[in-house]
């Protein structure tokens, strides 16, 4: 796996199988359609803190966490924005649109169900572009955040999970995405330890 040194932010392109999707929190968020960071809610609109507007158009984003393995080892991806779309050939905004649709007289929880869309990747293998910055190792949950999900015609890379693809030092810029896997990942359960499965 990952845990070696490397750049503040490397990505890295990887084969694996999607072995489930973890549940027990959202898999979408309403975002900025500017920037995509996380909208907050207002007095009476939405707000992003990040553009510093009061009233913003939010759209659904993807943020989906998914348990992969591959020969060596296993790990948590998270998937944000077009790579969640590459996965399931539907943007967020259908699913959520249809969803809500099906599911009318749910309560408010029922946001956390995974759409069959999602559920259909589990036992394919696919190709994975993966952003690693130090924060993905610092706690006891270990999560990676894809950035891209690539066709299957691509070439596979020598090593599984390890193939460094491209690096960025310390002084560039942060992706907006990096604060939501921040902050989601302290939802994840580590691998080690006992999860229901969904799906």
């Amino acid at each position: 796996m990952l845990y070696g040194s490397f750049p503040s932010v490397a990505w890295f392109e990887c084969t694996a199988t999607i072995d489930d999707v973890v549940c027990g929190s959202a898999w979408y968020y309403i975002g900025c359609r500017v920037c995509h960071a996380k909208a907050t809610k207002g007095p009476t609109t939405l707000m992003c803190i990040k553009c510093g507007k009061s009233d913003i158009v939010g759209v659904p984003q993807y943020l989906t966490k998914l348990s992969v393995y591959d020969n060596n080892d296993q790990a948590v991806f998270v998937l944000l924005g077009d790579a969640g779309e590459e996965l399931t050939g539907k943007t967020t905004s259908e699913l959520v649109e249809s969803y809500y649709e099906a599911n009318e007289s749910v309560g408010d929880e029922h946001f956390f169900h995974v759409p069959q869309a999602l559920l259909n990747a589990i036992g394919e293998t696919r190709k994975f572009l993966v952003k690693v910055s130090s924060h993905n190792f610092t706690g006891k949950v270990q999560s990676l955040t894809v950035t891209k999900v690539l066709p299957l015609e691509a070439p596979v890379p020598d090593a599984s999970l390890g193939k460094n693809v491209d690096q960025e030092t310390s002084h560039d810029k942060e992706d907006p995405a990096d604060e939501l896997v921040k902050m989601s990942s302290d939802e994840i359960v580590s691998r080690d330890a006992k999860r229901a499965k969904c799906g």
